[in-house]
This record gives C-alpha cells, sequence and structure tokens, in this order.
C-alpha cells in the first residue's frame, strides 16, 4: 500500500459536503428530508445566461482558451469592477478560476512557504483552514465575537500578528454569519495590514446578497491606494447568478500575484470551461433583474427564519446581513437536553429522528452553532422549522 501525503492527511473533511451527501443518500432511500446545509441558491440560472452558453456551443467555442481566461471575460470582469466598485484593473491583473474556491486555492498556493501564517477571523468557511495547510502555511485563528456580530477588530488583528504573518482573510458578507463590516470597521482592519504589509484576502462572492437598504457593499480595495496595493479580491458568479455548478470564479490584485497565479494554473486546470466562460460573460453584462428577484425571496426566508428561530426554546440568532445563511446559538438548548454536547452530536441525531440537515458548528470554528440555509423554499423552510422546533421541545 502507497502511503499518502502528509499535507493531504491532514486534511479534515467538509462538514458541509458530508451533511449535504448524506442527506441525498437519506432521499435516494425514500426518506422525506429536508436539506438546510448547501450552500447554494435553489433557482435556475438566469434563461438568458442559459442561452449565452448554447449560442456558444453552437458556434464552435469549445475549445482550450487561456489559462488566465478569455479576454472578453476578463473585460467583464474589469467593467464590473469599476461599475460595482469604483476600480480600476488591467487584464494582467485578472484571473479567471474554476470557481472562486479554485482561486483561492491557486493564491496560497503561490503566496506561502512552509511556516507561513495567515490570519482567519472565526467563525470562517470551511475550506479556508484546509487551503492554508495545504500550502503549507499556518492557520492562526482569532475569534469574532458574537456580541461584535461575529466580526474581529482591528486591536484583534494587531495583536495575532508576528514576524511569520503573510495575509488576512476577511469575508464580507460572511458565510456562515451572514454578517458585513462597515467601511469604517474595513479601514482599521486595513490600515493594521498596511502598516505591517499584510496582504488582504478579500473574498467578496456574496457581495451582491445584501438585503436591507441602509446596508451595503464595500470592497476593502476601493478605499485607497495603499488598501488597492494591499489586496486581492476573491469573487465568481455562483452565488449571485445561480451558477454554482458552471464553476466560474476570479481574482483582481496585483500583477505579480495573479501572473503567478496563471501558471500554476498552466500545469493544473488550464482553462476554466470553456462555455461556462461565456455563459459568465452574458451573467455579468446582461439584465441583472434576475438577481433583484433572487434577493427578494431570500430576504422574506431570512425575515421568516430569523423570527422563527428565536421562537425556540434555547435558540438565538442574530439577523444576518447578507448570503443565505443563519447562524444559530444553540447552546442553551444543548444544555438543557442533557443529552447533546455539541452541534455535532445534536445535528446527528436531528438528521435521523427529524430528516433535517443542518451543518454543525465545529467546521465554522464554532462549539456553540449551527448553520442552516434558506436557499430553499418558505415550504420546506416552515416544515423544517417545525421538525426543527419539535425535536427542540422533546428533548428539554
Amino acid at each position: 500500500m502507497f502511503k499518502l501525503s502528509k499535507r493531504v492527511q491532514q486534511l479534515s473533511p467538509s462538514p458541509t459536503l458530508a451533511i449535504t451527501a448524506k442527506a441525498k443518500a437519506l432521499k435516494q432511500e425514500g426518506y422525506d428530508v429536508i436539506g438546510l446545509g448547501a450552500g447554494e441558491p435553489d433557482f435556475n440560472t438566469p434563461e438568458h445566461i442559459l442561452d449565452a452558453a448554447k449560442q456558444a456551443m453552437d458556434s464552435g467555442k469549445t475549445k482550450y482558451t487561456p489559462s488566465s481566461g478569455v479576454p472578453e471575460l476578463k473585460q467583464a470582469i474589469i467593467a464590473k469592477l469599476k461599475q460595482d466598485n469604483g476600480l480600476e484593473y488591467t487584464p494582467g491583473q485578472i484571473i479567471v478560476t474554476v470557481g472562486a474556491k479554485h482561486a483561492l486555492y491557486n493564491l496560497f498556493q503561490v503566496l506561502l512557504d512552509d511556516g507561513d501564517e495567515v490570519v482567519v477571523p472565526a467563525p470562517y468557511w470551511v475550506s479556508y483552514l484546509e487551503q492554508v495547510k495545504l500550502a503549507g502555511g499556518n492557520p492562526v485563528v482569532i475569534e469574532g465575537k458574537e456580541e461584535n456580530q461575529f466580526k474581529i477588530t482591528a486591536e484583534q488583528l494587531q495583536n495575532a500578528i508576528t514576524k511569520r504573518t503573510k495575509a488576512l482573510i476577511l469575508n464580507s458578507p460572511s458565510n456562515p454569519t451572514g454578517m458585513l463590516y462597515s467601511e469604517e470597521e474595513l479601514r482599521a482592519i486595513g490600515e493594521v495590514c498596511v502598516k505591517n504589509g499584510i496582504l488582504i484576502v478579500s473574498d467578496e462572492i456574496y457581495e451582491h446578497l445584501i438585503y436591507d437598504e441602509e446596508k451595503h457593499h464595500v470592497s476593502m480595495a476601493s478605499l485607497g491606494p495603499e488598501f488597492y496595493q494591499h489586496t486581492v479580491i476573491i469573487n465568481g458568479v455562483s452565488k449571485t447568478y445561480s451558477m454554482t455548478g458552471w464553476r466560474i470564479g476570479f481574482a483582481a490584485g496585483p500583477e505579480p500575484i495573479i501572473k503567478a497565479m496563471s501558471g500554476l494554473s498552466d500545469h493544473s486546470t488550464s482553462n476554466p470551461t470553456s462555455i461556462a466562460q461565456y455563459a459568465a460573460i452574458a451573467a455579468l453584462t446582461g439584465t441583472q433583474q434576475p438577481v433583484e428577484e433572487m434577493k427578494k425571496a431570500f430576504k422574506k426566508r431570512r425575515d421568516y427564519v430569523v423570527e422563527r428561530v428565536n421562537e425556540i426554546p434555547g435558540f438565538s440568532c442574530q439577523k444576518p446581513d447578507g448570503a443565505f445563511y443563519a447562524f444559530i446559538n444553540i447552546r442553551e438548548a444543548l444544555n438543557q437536553s442533557g443529552k447533546y454536547r455539541t452541534p455535532e452530536e445534536w445535528a446527528a441525531a436531528l438528521l435521523e429522528k427529524e430528516l433535517v440537515a443542518v451543518v454543525p458548528g465545529g467546521g465554522f470554528g464554532s462549539s456553540d452553532h449551527i448553520r442552516i440555509s434558506y436557499a430553499t423554499s418558505l415550504e420546506q423552510l416552515e416544515q423544517a422549522l417545525d421538525r426543527i422546533e419539535r425535536f427542540v421541545k422533546e428533548n428539554r
């Protein structure tokens, strides 16, 4: 038997994918499972994007493209960054990737040497830590306090920095909490990074999924020249345009970093799927009306979920600003149950007894929370929360 590498042996399985796979397996066996685990919209990709993909196939755009993406898509991304974020980029500062996750992977591979540190605020998206470790880096986790809407402060960041600190990951709006950093908060954090020569990895994949008029997304790179020079933006079309399966992401940042990421793609994935790239052009340049309609549905679901969750004994949940997740504190319910010590035990029992799949908080860096996705119909959410409430009351 061949021995696996140490880097792959240290990987932790994704709790999101694991719970989704288990829920799907139960469904295939005929059980009435409601899955609240997957982080993808339940809407189909908008029609004009589907049409663009069909046209690309019909016109023969089915061949290799440059590893870093077709020029037309790079131009569409440049126009989007200027229009939405007030930022100026050149094609050499843009790379198109196989989803935003691939952009992050390439970035850490070209940025980190063994022992380099990356500051990761908790709660965090499950793959951040694993990708840093795969690149030989050490994730340094700092806790975003629940009383501060799960967000870190500039002071916390400064205290976590060492001589080995290479980067900070910042995700706003956040997965799993849905919380949004204000311009003032971003500026304070960014100033610490600039002063210490630290790269800011700004994951903006949920940028357009913000639900209250008084709240708006601010890109770290837009706060001034020094912030721009210290930031790599990570984004994509998956969440905004319900294109999770198309696998198109992108990164924008300093040209030497982007060039190195492109070189890595040359020897790994080569280009993202050609057809999906032309579909992404239609997404970025075409009508945005489907996005607005999806946002209205998500806002309605968010408001319903938060209200219902806070009525369940032992549960508490802050209203998320964006994304499509509710990060629910169940510690009191766990203590009242006398049966379940961790969200992992509780979530496993919920799936077994009530056939509702939620993601336990351990994979996000919390021993007190679960994450549910409200990217499913109101009818399904009502049924799921009825089952969850019944389960909680039966285990008090």
